[in-house]
Formats: C-alpha cells, sequence, structure tokens
C-alpha cells in the first residue's frame, strides 16, 4: 500500500460495485456528482468510486460510505433526457478512503492507493488458485448457458491468477455487496477466497432452480398428457355410449337430489346441470355456470328452522336483553301469538326509528334469540348501486347475487330475522335507485315472488322476519315508509339509563376490560353524575364508553397494585372522568321581558332554547340571529304578523312598528337550528318585549303558530318533556292536538310538571305571562 494521500473528485453510486478491469456505466442525477464528473473531465479523467451503505442517503457522509473503492477513468460522458447524465468508466485500482474535503459544490475524497500484493506467492500458489477458480468457473459456466463459450476460451487462455479472478468477478451475476466483498479483499489469497464462496454459493442456487423448473415442467407435461389422454377416452365412451366418470356434474346431479325445492324450481336448476355438462371445463364459461349452479344449489328454497313457540321464554329473553322498548317487545310477543293461532302467520316489515345508541339494532340480535331464529344482519348505510339488492345479471364477468339472495344463503333456511340496518341513509346514483329495489324486498304482496337477476329464479321471501332501522323517518322515501309498520324508539330517560347500565353495561364493560364484580363497584349517584355530567346523547352509546374508561382506570390501579378493590361515587369520579363536561341551562331564577325558554327536539335528544327579543327606536326592520334556519324563519314572520293583527287589543300605538326595529336573538349562534316547534316561544317573547309584560321564567312552551293565532301540533314530544325536567322547568305549553301523544308518555316522565294544553296565542299567554295585557 502506498502511504501518499491523492485528492481526487469522488462519485457515491448507490447499489453499484465497480471492480478493476470492469467496464461499465452508470447515471447521475444529483448536483453534487455532475459536479464531481466535471471536475474529473478537467484535470486526468480520473475518479475515485465508492459504494453507499445505504441506497436512500442522498447527502452520504463518510460514515456512510464503504472505505475500498476504485480510482476509475472517464471513458466517455452522454447527456440524457430529465437531466441525467450517463457516465461510461473503467475500473483501474483499488484505493482507501481516508477522508473527505469538505467542498460547496461537488464531493472530493482523500484516497490512498493499494497494492495488489501478487507477488508475495509462489508460482505453484497462484497456479493451484488459478486452476481452482477455473475449474469452479467451468462448472458455474455449465450450469449457465448464457454466458457463452467465447467467454469461457478467454478464461482458459488468462495464465495470470488475478486477472483471471478479476475478469470472472466482472462477469458474473451477483448483488453489489458481494462485489464490495471482493473489492475489499486486497491478497490473491483473500480473493480468491470471497470468489470461490460466491461461486459455490451461484452453483447451489442455480441447481435448486434448474431442478424446481425441471419439476414443474415434468408436471405440465404429465397434465397436458393426462388432458389429451382423457378426451381422447371421452371421445371413445361416447362412441360407446358409455360415461362413468366422476365429474363435477354428477356431483351437482347428486346434491339436487338432496335439495328441498319444488318441482319447476328442481327442472330449472336440472337443465343448468346438463348445459355445464356439455361445456368443456377449459372454457371460460364453464367457471361462469359452475358458481351459478353452486350459488343455487345451496339456497334454501324449502327449508326452514323451527321457531320457538314459547311465549313467556321469548318475553323473558326480551326483558333480560334490554330495558325498557315495551312497544318494540308487545309488537314482536304479538307476532308470535298470531303465529302460534295460526301456524302461519304473515311476518311483518318493523321498522325501528330512533336516536342513534339506543338499542334499535341489538333489539333484532335479542328477537332472533328469543324465537330460535337464524340472524342475518344486512347494512345498507351508503349503499348507491341497484345491483347490491338485486344482484347483477349473469352475463357480467364477476357477476354475484344481491345482499338478500347472499343474506338467505348464509342463513340457510328461508325463514330467517334479517335486519336492514340504516335503510334511512341508502342512495342513490346513475346505477339506479337503490331504495326503489327495495320495494318489491318490503312489500308483503310481493316479496313472495322476489327476483334476484343474478339467481332469475323467483325467491320467496314472504316467512322472512324483516327488521329495518333508522335514525330519521323523515329520510326514507314515502313509498318505502308506506310498506313497513313504525315502531318509535325514544330517548331514554335518566331513570332508564341507570338501570341500563346498572344491569347491562356495567356487567359488560367489566367483562371487556378483564375485572370481576369484587374489584370495581360504581354507585348509583356515581352513574346519575356520568349520565349528566359527562354525557349529551338520547341512547347510551357514550355512556358505555365512559363506563369503559372508569373500568381502564380502575384496572391500571389494581394491576399497579395500589389498590386491591376500586369503588366510584359522586365524589371521587372526577378522578376518573375528569371535570364534567355538559351542564343543563337552568331555568331563569326571575321573570324577564322578551326572554322566554322555547324546547326542541334534536338527534341527540330534547334541549331547551331560551328566544330573546329586543326592541329599539328604529326604522321598522326585523332582524334574526343565531343560525336560524328556514322554517323558524318563518314561523318569526308568521308570529309577527300575527302580533301586528291583533296590536290594537294590546294598545300597541299604529307607528310602533315603523318607528322600531324588532330583533329576535337565540344564543349558541354557532350551532344550526330549525323545526316548527319554535313558533309560540318566538311570538310570545315578541310580544312580551313589544308591551313590556314580564314572562314567567318557569315556563316552557312548544308549538307552531298560524298567522290567526292557532297553535299547530310538534313532534318529539317524549325528548322535549326530559329536556324541561332537567332543566327546572315547572309548567309547559303543549298544542291542544299533542294531547294524546302525552298520554302515552310514562309518568316517570310527566312527573312534577304541570302541563297546559293551548289552542290558541291567548291561551298562551295566559299561561306564561305574569299578567294578561289584555284590554
Amino acid at each position: 500500500m502506498s502511504d501518499r494521500i491523492i485528492t481526487i473528485p469522488a462519485v457515491a453510486l448507490r447499489g453499484m460495485t465497480i471492480l478493476p478491469g470492469m467496464v461499465a456505466h452508470f447515471d447521475v442525477s444529483r448536483e453534487r456528482s455532475f459536479r464531481a464528473i466535471e471536475e474529473a473531465m478537467m484535470v486526468e479523467q480520473e475518479i475515485f468510486l465508492v459504494t453507499q451503505r445505504d441506497v436512500e442517503d442522498d447527502v452520504p457522509q463518510i460514515e456512510d460510505l464503504y472505505h475500498i473503492g476504485i480510482v476509475a477513468r472517464i471513458k466517455q460522458v452522454i447527456k440524457m433526457q430529465n437531466g441525467i447524465v450517463r457516465v461510461l468508466v473503467e475500473g483501474e485500482q483499488r484505493a482507501e478512503l481516508y477522508g473527505i474535503v469538505e467542498q460547496a459544490s461537488f464531493l472530493m475524497a482523500e484516497i490512498i492507493y493499494m497494492e495488489d500484493g501478487n507477488d508475495d506467492y509462489t508460482e505453484d500458489v497462484k497456479e493451484g488458485i488459478r486452476r481452482a477458480i477455473q475449474e469452479t468457473y467451468v462448472r458455474y459456466a455449465a450450469l449457465n448457458p448464457k454466458l457463452g463459450k467465447e467467454f469461457l476460451r478467454q478464461t482458459t487462455e488468462i495464465k495470470d491468477a488475478g486477472k483471471l479472478m478479476d475478469l470472472i468477478a466482472n462477469n458474473i451475476s451477483v448483488y453489489y455487496a458481494d462485489r464490495q466483498r471482493y473489492l475489499e479483499a486486497i491478497s490473491l489469497e483473500e480473493r480468491y477466497e470471497v470468489l470461490m464462496e460466491i461461486l459455490l454459493k451461484e452453483i447451489n442456487v442455480i441447481s435448486i432452480k434448474n431442478e424446481f423448473q425441471a419439476k414443474v415442467k415434468e408436471r405440465v407435461d404429465q397434465n397436458q398428457k393426462e388432458y389429451l389422454m382423457r378426451e381422447q377416452m371421452k371421445v371413445i365412451r361416447e362412441e360407446l355410449g358409455e360415461d362413468n366418470t366422476e365429474s363435477d356434474a354428477d356431483q351437482f346431479f347428486a346434491a339436487l337430489k338432496k335439495l328441498k325445492a319444488k318441482k319447476d324450481i328442481k327442472e330449472k336448476i336440472h337443465k343448468e346441470i346438463e348445459r355445464f355438462k356439455n361445456i368443456s371445463s377449459n372454457s371460460s364459461e364453464s367457471a361462469v355456470a359452475r358458481g351459478y349452479i353452486e350459488t343455487i344449489l345451496e339456497l334454501p328454497w324449502d327449508k326452514a328452522s323451527r321457531d320457538n313457540k314459547d311465549l313467556k321464554n321469548a318475553a323473558k329473553v326480551l326483558d333480560d336483553d334490554h330495558y325498557g322498548l315495551e312497544k318494540v317487545k308487545e309488537r314482536m310477543l304479538e307476532f308470535l301469538a298470531v303465529r302460534n293461532l295460526t301456524s302461519k302467520g304473515e311476518s311483518p316489515i318493523i321498522c325501528l326509528v330512533g336516536p342513534p345508541g339506543t338499542g334499535k339494532t341489538s333489539i333484532a340480535r335479542s328477537v332472533a334469540k328469543a324465537l330460535d331464529k337464524k340472524y342475518v344482519r344486512i347494512c345498507l348505510g351508503g349503499v348507491r348501486d341497484e345491483a347490491e339488492i338485486r344482484g347483477h345479471r349473469r352475463t357480467y364477468v364477476g357477476a354475484m347475487p344481491g345482499r338478500i339472495a347472499a343474506g338467505l344463503r348464509m342463513a340457510g333456511v328461508k325463514n330467517p330475522l334479517m335486519l336492514l340496518d340504516e335503510i334511512d341513509k341508502v342512495s342513490s346514483d346513475y346505477k339506479g335507485d337503490t331504495s326503489s329495489a327495495l320495494l318489491e324486498v318490503l312489500d308483503s304482496e310481493q316479496n313472495n315472488k322476489f327476483r334476484d337477476h343474478y339467481v332469475e329464479i323467483p325467491l320467496d321471501l314472504s316467512e322472512v322476519l324483516f327488521i329495518a332501522t333508522a335514525n330519521s323517518a323523515q329520510d326514507i322515501p314515502r313509498p318505502l315508509l308506506d310498506r313497513m309498520e313504525l315502531i318509535e324508539v325514544s330517548s331514554y330517560t335518566e331513570n332508564e339509563k341507570i338501570h341500563i347500565a346498572k344491569e347491562h353495561l356495567v356487567r359488560k364493560q367489566l367483562k371487556k376490560n378483564g375485572l370481576s364484580k369484587g374489584q370495581l363497584s360504581i354507585r348509583e349517584d356515581a352513574l346519575a353524575m356520568v349520565i349528566r355530567g359527562y354525557t349529551k346523547e338520547a341512547g347510551v352509546r357514550s355512556l358505555e364508553r365512559k363506563i369503559g374508561e372508569i373500568c381502564r382506570k380502575a384496572a391500571r390501579e389494581i394491576y399497579e397494585g395500589s389498590k386491591k378493590k376500586v369503588s366510584v361515587t359522586k365524589k371521587n369520579l372526577t378522578a376518573y372522568l375528569g371535570k364534567e363536561k355538559y351542564t343543563y341551562d337552568m331555568a331563569n331564577k326571575t321573570d324577564e321581558i322578551g326572554i322566554v325558554r322555547g324546547l326542541a327536539w334534536t338527534s341527540v335528544g330534547g334541549d331547551t332554547l331560551e328566544i330573546e327579543v329586543n326592541v329599539m327606536p328604529g326604522k321598522g326592520e326585523f332582524r334574526l340571529t343565531g343560525q336560524i334556519g328556514d322554517v323558524m324563519k318563518e314561523s318569526a314572520q308568521a308570529g309577527i304578523s300575527y302580533i301586528r293583527s291583533v296590536s290594537g287589543e294590546y294598545k300597541i300605538p299604529k307607528s310602533f312598528f315603523k318607528e322600531n326595529d324588532i330583533h329576535i336573538h337565540i344564543p349558541e349562534g354557532a350551532v344550526p337550528k330549525d323545526g316548527p316547534s319554535a313558533g309560540i316561544t318566538m311570538a310570545s317573547a315578541m310580544l312580551s318585549a313589544i308591551t313590556g309584560q314580564k314572562v314567567r321564567a318557569d315556563v316552557a312552551m312548544t308549538g307552531e303558530i298560524t298567522l290567526r293565532g292557532r297553535v299547530l301540533p310538534v313532534g318529539g314530544l317524549k325528548e322535549k318533556t326530559l329536556a324541561a325536567k332537567n332543566a327546572g322547568i315547572k309548567t309547559i305549553c303543549v298544542p291542544k292536538k299533542n294531547e294524546k301523544d302525552m298520554e302515552e308518555i310514562s309518568e316517570e316522565i310527566r312527573q312534577g310538571l304541570e302541563i297546559v294544553y293551548v289552542e290558541t296565542m291567548q291561551d298562551v299567554q295566559k299561561t306564561a305571562f305574569v299578567q294578561s295585557q289584555k284590554g
């Protein structure tokens, strides 16, 4: 090795190593490498090429490079497209990377040339190495015919062991890391060991590869031979009128004999099997026909499960799994009673409508369990393609049955309970209207001959017990809604939530988090506080998540050994759930002018809205603020028109509406609000502000108003009543036409509330205003 340090432009190669005597080209795309090539071309056309350890590194440091590289002479530089330069080089001599000179524009390396050290060995040793390498290479070349005889002849003519090894190393196809190992082997003996190891490994790999290829070829040839012989035997048997082979068609015929189905259905399937039998097994049509026959043979044409007829058992299962939901339970027991009396009662098509988390999906599973029915859930949320319901026609590539037929196939019986989840979220696009495709499924007059495009044979869905779920009945198309029996699953009261938590949710979360009943107890007052202060919903999903959060924190305390038993009470609840997130907007303590409390329905239950009205000197302008929707704007316009029409009764000057501005505001301006429930609330607030009459702080109201002051009915009364009770309201004004709806609300919710039924605005004023302004 020379001790003289030489400074030379350098290029870091990625995934490539160049050896002495090797002529190769590489592409340059990095700016620093361009500069290094230009610098080398201007001096002696010599450049130091060293390989990177990490091919992804764009700006390598000295520790990122191998310590041995090659000094190469640049033969040619060609500019390519996209700013790439192709460089042709010839490796000349090994060199060790001593250091890197800090240069801004390109890589400049400090190197020390390395001598091969071939003279240290005797001629006998060199000849021995040459012969050993030569013999091994002949074995390698015999397995790799692409190398050619000319190159093999060249290797036999070279008498120098070092040059022979360099030539072979340059021409065998190996990974760049193996080339780098050979480059770093300096002495003749080291290079011999590395190259011999590489050659022997390559000989072994190629031998294994060739062995595998030979086996595969032999198998393919055997299959081809068997195919030709089988086809010849088939022709011979056809000529002799014999066919004794057990084919797919024979298996299908055997399955058809066992199938429970009507005669016309069996005849149709028989024709399909006969057709399949005559199709060549290599034809693409054969796979399509096979898939179709397998599908229709697996459908439960006349196979039905036996329902559990025990009403007491059904009632017990439903009560054990769900608290409340009386209407749903009652309807299921009625269905079972009719089925028991008539032997084959018509299966109802029920739609459970209610806010998220109220147990609509889980009640369907409990009904299936109570009746011993197979349970199939079909989620319709976001389904846009009509073919998802009716299936694809068999002529299309990749055709398959629709979700209804697939559900029957999965159930294995023709009378399962089929849950159509999120039916209000189906949509339509250019591929067809999904809701229209469901009309035939959910029409009891038509679904005994439902046609799936793929199956083609009419399916009898009349014995399927369909239960659909939806968050809002308004989003279900009217023709579809008309075919279903609607059951509303309303919000849970606080008492119902406590019962559900105690009887179901706590037990479920204890099991889920690996806790026993003795390790964690949650007091009832703590559950009530979780419901009031940490959740704001109609259902119990958030409540279950909060109970799960308590269980996880308790599990950690028990596992770490700080506690053996955890008891959660109202006092220590904040340690597990943090500060309370929600507070109820409680009723005002004093009666005020122009402020009225309204009742509203939201997707997460009921709420109260405080409507404020100010009257100011102005030009008769009428303003509404607080993210109010179109319906509420129209209600406000109707309210002011009513007040102007009866202004004489309240001694309001005729010029009042020209000389004053009226501003209606509903707080929480960032939250969109809309609906017909606030008509009488806004009218009462405006009348109070205009006449200066105070409104009772403990009164809330809901109802729509007409131009003549009549009060029209509204919905969501259970949720609104709950919201009023939680806010500390004593009296609520409800439209007279909603009286029958209020009677259906449980006494638990109505207890402690004075419910006043109103027909006109005069009735509202008598109840809500501190004293009447009339007269």
